[in-house]
């Protein structure tokens, strides 16, 4: 049984609430490697790959031969467009690469929930009943996280649904990352030193990945 403070939108200390055990309270021994595969591949996908050298063909210049084959004592050469010469094509030229290698549904799944699970047990996440804001105010957002979490460290606010107010009040501070509870991934979990959950959020989070 796992438990994490609740406070109000205020930053005032209601009690505790127990985690689903489904998704906050996973063994995280034997799915390391999966943890740092899924990384991996996250990581991974994130490149662009665009990287481009001209190779011979595709460099500008004449295709005739410079100079005759024998009698001239220079060794011998063809096109300007060899890769020998100056401002030649590139004798192995690299092209654009595709990175991007799809990360199966169960193993993304079970990396979120051993993150969760490691956060949850150090006492990482605190939940925040009734998370919103009429109205963007980054003074607001400041306050409330200073009060529920003193120390220095990132931070990922998570809401239920994209309640553009309380985006925007986050948004704007440093080391503070926002994200939806259904789309939720292990990568933006483990680099966040503290999570802050509304509660409906936590609901949200039970019912798409608990399964």
């Amino acid at each position: 049984m796992v438990k994490a403070k609740k406070y109000n939108v205020n930053g005032e200390l209601l009690g505790e609430i127990e985690l689903p055990s489904a998704v906050f309270d996973v063994d995280v021994n034997s799915p390391q490697v999966l943890l740092h595969e899924v990384v991996t591949m996250y990581l991974g996908n994130q490149r662009q790959g665009t990287v481009q050298k001209k190779n011979r063909s595709m460099t500008a210049g004449s295709t005739k031969k410079l100079f005759k084959q024998k009698g001239t004592g220079n060794a011998r050469q063809g096109t300007r467009r060899t890769p020998v010469r100056v401002h030649g094509g590139k004798a192995f030229a690299i092209y654009p690469k595709d990175w991007y290698r799809p990360i199966p549904r169960t193993k993304k799944r079970m990396a979120l929930k051993v993150a969760l699970t490691d956060r949850a047990r150090d006492g990482r996440i605190m939940i925040v009943e009734g998370l919103s804001f009429e109205q963007a105010s980054t003074k607001k957002a400041l306050e409330l996280l200073g009060k529920i979490i003193p120390e220095k460290g990132r931070k990922l606010v998570v809401t239920d649904g994209h309640h553009l107010p309380t985006v925007k009040s986050f948004t704007n501070l440093p080391d503070v990352l926002t994200d939806r509870a259904d789309g939720l991934y292990a990568y933006e979990v483990l680099k966040s030193s503290y999570i802050v959950m509304s509660g409906e959020a936590l609901k949200k989070v039970e019912e798409v990945f608990s399964s």
